[in-house]
């Protein structure tokens, strides 16, 4: 199969703040213009960098697996960019944290999200700071949003658990790439919430996931949607 991908011809940013947005041009097959708006929390410099890094790879991996490899391209991709563990080479812009405790509960967060006006449901999750490891990462947003933390009688590496590779929070958006990590917990001290971050903790027991996926009436994370789903499904609880 010959598949033509667009290709990336400029990239323009039209304003600027917490998040920056930007107007992508591209070059159809056809040999048209397209353009495309989007948004990242890099600036304009980084932000081209990475789309660059992005198309190379794509392009990399859909050509191996056009060409049959098993592997989904994982091998040129390793080859090409001369890394062993290429998930390990990237760290994720954030962080999507499962909290639970001993009892097997789910700590959970009910933030009220200004896009929305309304409360929603959803995980603890933030920023990966530069130089900062996941086990960090996840420790200080735990500490800052829910007031718990990782469990103390564990080393920290060992008290969470990241899924083997970043996900995209909105493909048809943001570049964000957000790491979903679960993690065992324990109470620590009050929440340390920014102004304006209004934020209420609460625990849910694995055995009354299902009941509560029934019943709730606020607006749910896709993540948190997905992580729930999964636990009303399994029979361990």
């Amino acid at each position: 199969m010959q598949r033509e991908t667009p290709q990336l011809k400029n990239v323009e940013q039209v304003s600027e703040g917490w998040v920056n947005k930007y107007v992508l041009t591209y070059v159809l097959p056809d040999g048209t213009d397209y353009q495309y708006e989007a948004v990242s929390r890099k600036g304009l410099d980084a932000y081209r960098t990475e789309l660059e890094r992005l198309g190379k790879r794509s392009d990399a991996a859909i050509a191996a697996v056009d060409a049959g490899a098993e592997d989904f391209g994982a091998s040129v991709l390793e080859e090409a960019e001369g890394v062993a563990n290429l998930a390990e080479k990237r760290v994720a812009d954030a962080v999507s944290i499962v909290p639970v405790t001993r009892r097997n509960e789910l700590v959970l967060i009910r933030e009220f999200r200004y896009p929305l006006n309304s409360w929603v449901i959803g995980l603890p999750a933030g920023l990966v700071e530069p130089g900062e490891s996941y086990a960090d990462a996840v420790d200080r947003e735990l500490r800052e949003e829910t007031g718990y933390r990782l469990r103390s009688d564990i080393p920290k590496p060992a008290a969470i658990d990241p899924l083997p590779q970043s996900g995209r929070s909105s493909t048809g958006m943001s570049d964000e790439s957000v790491l979903t990590v679960f993690a065992q917990v324990e109470k620590d001290e009050e929440q340390h919430t920014e102004r304006g971050e209004l934020i209420e903790v609460f625990t849910l027991h694995l055995r009354d996931v299902q009941r509560f996926l029934k019943q709730n009436q606020l607006p749910l994370g896709t993540r948190l949607q997905l992580v729930l789903e999964m636990f009303a499904r399994s029979t361990d609880f």
